[in-house]
Formats: C-alpha cells, structure tokens, sequence
C-alpha cells in the first residue's frame, strides 16, 4: 500500500469493486486503492445477500463494466421473477398461483454468486494496476474541507498504515464510515426485516408437482428463477447459485411476523413450517448442508447527502438501501456509480461539476424515494394475487418505461436530454405515486388467497413483453422514444386499475396493452 492516492475507496465488496472497475476504465491513469477489511478472495457463496440481478444492475456489470463473457461463464442466467401465491396451503405447488413468465425475457439478468463475482473483479482489478489492499482495517478518516487530500489510518496485517487520497469514497456497506464520521444518517419509515441463510444443495420448487402440464407452462426449469413464495406481511426468496447451492431468505413486515419468531435458523425452521410447509421440510432434511446464517433488522437504509464537491462520495448500502423486493440493490449500485464516476472525471479535467454534482444527487434521491414507493404499507397484500400481478406489472412497466431506459440509453449524466425530459419525469412520477395509493390502500385490505392453479404467464402481456425488450433496441430518435413510453404508461394506468377492481377494461387498447389479462386472473 503506498501513502498517496488519487482516489480511495473503502470497502472490497460489490459496490466498491464495480466503482473501482469503472473509474479505471474512464481513468487508466488514476491511482486507486481498494482497502477491504476481510482477506481476499472471499468465499464462494459468501453469506452476502444480493445474488440476484434485474436488468440495470445486469446491463451495468455485462455492457458498462464489460463482464459479460465472465457472467455467462461464472453466473446463472436468471430466469426472472416468479410469485406463488397460496404456495403456504397447497400440497402440489401446481394448485397455488403463479406469477412468472414461461420463457426467457430478451434483456438478461443474472443469480450471482456474490463471492465469486467479488473474487474475480478483484482479481481483474489487480492485474489493471488498482492496489487492493485486503485485512485493512480502517481506524480513521479525516474528511478534507479545504482542498487538501483526504487522511486515512488503517491496520494491514496487523500493522498501522496512513494514506492520502484526493477523493474518498465509501463502499463499507451498512458500516458506513463516512456517513457516520460526518453524522449525516437519515431515518427510514419503511422498516423491514430479513433472515436468510445458504445451503450447500439445490432447491428445485420444480419438483413441488408432478403435474406434467403445469412442468409443460415453462420450456425451462422454474428453479433458475428468483422464486417467491408470498403471504400476507411476507415473502420468501429461493435463488440457485452455481455449484448447486441455494439462498433462501425471509422478509417481512415486523409489525405482522415480529423477527423474533424466526431470528436464527432453528426459528426460522419453524417458521417455515407454520407458513411454507413444503419448503419448511426440504430445509430441515438439509439442515446439515447449511453454510451460514445471517439478518438485518432494518434493512432499509438512507442518508442527508450522496457526495460532495469535497470530493468524497457513498456507494451501495453505505449510502442508501430500498427493499430487496425486486432486486434492486445491483440497480443503485451501477446508477451511483455511474454519477460518481462521471464527477470524478469532470473534476479531474478541470470543469465546474458543482452544479451537476447537486443535479445528480436530486435525481438519485427522486429514484430512491420512487423506489421506497414499491414498498411502503404494501406488504399486507403481498399474498393477494390479483392485487400482485397488477402491480407488479405497472411496477416493472414503469421502471422498463423510465429508470432503466435513461440507464440503457445512457443519457442520465445528458443534462440537455434530462432538462428537456423533466416536464414528463415529473408526470411519471406523480402518476406512479397515484399507482402506489391505490396499491396501498388495496393492501390494506389484507386479502390472502389459497391458490386455484391460475399461471399468469408475465411474456404474454404485451406491453410487458414489449416494454422489456426494447430496452436492447437503438432507437433513431431518443425523445420520441421517451415520449411513446409515457404515453403508454398514461393509458396503462387506468387498465391495470380497472382489472384491479375486476371490472372489464374498456377500449380496444386494453388486449393491446394487457392481452387477457384480465381472464387469466378471473
């Protein structure tokens, strides 16, 4: 480790690595030290939560960072998203409903293996030239406010250490070192709680039914999915990793499934027993393949400020954390990044970033809090399938329509795009807010359903379906793009809120956006 370096970043994990890997792509002769408190490489299915990706964070490690070729050598292709409803009752899981699509959506998304990605990015990383410094403790910082460099006090081995850097930034996870040092912690109502463990077997809810024609819904196995099993207050996550090993986690509302009933593996068990039987007695047959167990009371996490023209910025969970419902957490990572890669560029070449470092952190504020929207006082109607598949189908319209179109075209550091963009971001947001009231107060109802062997198949709803694939397309003109996806979700809306209701949508566009839809819940 040498004592100066133009950019340090503390923290070995996702967050920091994939910053690191994109500022020495955009910076070849930057200087960056990566401190990371564990010995390096970590284990392969580390105990880290986020095996599975969506289409940002996807599109973030395969094209952005240039990883590709090693996901599809080292990852699982993901299988999307997949809702069982009644799942907790049914003894075939082909008598529950489900949610899911019966092929491969065109734009790819991942289940990683935390500890293998990490392992291979910092073994990447090394051979670019970035000095990753594992068994680093850091003791202390000393943020600079004058425009001197950054202080830095660590242990390596054991040994004391200082370093210099010109911009600090913070990749510590829910440690947090800078957003504490600097007492700039904001609370979060949203308050979610999590268990999740690993096994060293694979988990195949495939083989939950004999069913040949409900094995037949899909031309691939269900397990590559990110299973769900939903419940009033709660969902259960089941995510393949390589090498046969498998995740299963819990999420709940504490207010319904208080995290004392299931804070370490033997509850947890019987947890699962009382609610997903079928799950509850695979875990406890394979009760000696367990490799870890883990939680986290509060995930959800946020702070006052992102970075600063002090040069020193926040990245992943150190800066702020929505729900793992929906897989974001890779999603915030390569949009962080990409703001703080893009400030740290212009304050090297000289610009006056000030305007956009405040521009950028209103827009990644405006997209966590459209975000938290998701989640907040919705988790009472997790179990009600027709509430879930209508919104989970706006939810992923709107995020396809707008968050991750600005990430796939590339224009959210485009200040000229964005300005001219804003009157119709602030419609879509205020649009998606209305969607979530109504989301809510449905909720609220707390609507649980036992399952009637309804599969609503996500690739035949046509806008679903089309919204998702144009992402990979190249568009000859970027605003009328933009503006067609607004419109769309305008007249989406109201669609998706009349099926809500059960009542028969009217209008021709209704098939053309929803496609039977509606008889398919009925």
């Amino acid at each position: 480790m040498n004592t100066e370096y133009d950019l340090a970043i503390i923290g070995g994990g996702l967050a920091g690595l994939t910053l690191a890997a994109q500022l020495q792509q955009d910076n070849p002769d930057l200087s960056i030290a990566v401190l990371e408190r564990s010995s390096l490489p970590p284990p392969v299915a580390a105990h880290k939560v986020g095996e599975s990706t969506v289409e940002i964070g996807a599109h973030y490690l395969a094209e952005t960072l240039g990883l590709e070729d090693l996901l599809e050598r080292t990852q699982l292709r993901k299988f999307g998203l997949r809702l069982f409803f009644g799942s907790g009752v049914q003894q075939d899981l082909a008598n529950a409903d489900e949610l899911g699509a019966s092929r491969l959506l065109p734009a790819k998304s991942y289940q990683i293996d935390r500890g293998r990605l990490e392992a291979d990015l910092a073994e990447i990383l090394q051979e670019r030239g970035v000095a990753i410094v594992d068994e680093c403790v850091v003791r202390d910082i000393d943020i600079s406010s004058n425009g001197r460099g950054h202080q830095v006090a660590a242990t390596v081995n054991g040994e004391p250490r200082k370093l210099s850097c010109r911009w600090l930034v913070d990749g510590t996870s829910r440690a947090a070192l800078i957003k504490r040092n600097l007492g700039i912690s904001r609370s979060c109502d949203h308050k979610i709680a999590s268990a999740w463990f690993r096994l060293d077997k694979a988990i195949a809810v495939d083989d939950w039914s004999q069913s040949q024609d409900w094995q037949d819904l899909c031309n691939r196995p269900r397990l590559y999915s990110t299973n769900h099993l939903m419940g009033n207050g709660y969902w259960v996550w089941i995510i393949p990793l390589v090498d046969d090993r498998t995740s299963i986690g819990l999420v709940a509302d504490p207010e319904i499934h208080p995290f004392s009933s299931y804070g370490n593996f033997e509850k947890f068990s019987e947890w699962l027993g009382s609610h997903q039987p079928i799950l509850g007695e695979e875990v406890a047959a394979a009760a000696d393949a367990l490799m870890d167990f883990k939680f986290c009371k509060n995930l959800s996490q946020d702070s006052e400020q992102f970075w600063s023209t002090d040069r020193w910025a926040l990245t992943g969970e150190a800066g702020a954390f929505a729900d793992p419902f929906y897989s974001p957490g890779s999603d915030f990572i390569g949009i962080n990044n990409t703001f703080v890669a893009d400030l740290v560029r212009r304050e090297r070449s000289g610009e006056d970033w000030a305007l956009r470092a405040t521009l950028y952190e209103r827009m990644y504020r405006s997209f966590y809090e459209s975000t938290m929207s998701l989640y907040e006082h919705q988790y009472a109607g997790f179990g009600d399938t027709r509430l879930m598949v209508v919104k989970t189908t706006w939810d992923y319209a709107y995020y396809w329509s707008v968050l991750s179109w600005l990430f796939f075209r590339d224009v959210l550091t485009d200040l000229d795009f964005l300005l001219a963009a804003r009157p119709q971001l602030v419609a879509m947001r205020a649009l998606n807010d209305r969607m979530q009231a109504a989301f809510r107060e449905r909720a609220a109802e707390g609507i649980v359903d036992q399952g009637s062997g309804r599969f609503v198949d996500q690739t035949a709803i046509p806008i679903f379906y089309d919204l998702n694939s144009s992402l990979l397309e190249t568009p000859a003109d970027l605003s009328k793009e933009f503006h067609d996806n607004c419109e769309r979700l305008g007249a989406l809306a109201p669609r998706l809120l009349a099926i809500l209701a059960n009542e028969t949508p009217a209008g021709r566009s209704s098939c053309e956006l929803t496609g039977d839809l509606a008889q398919r819940l009925n």
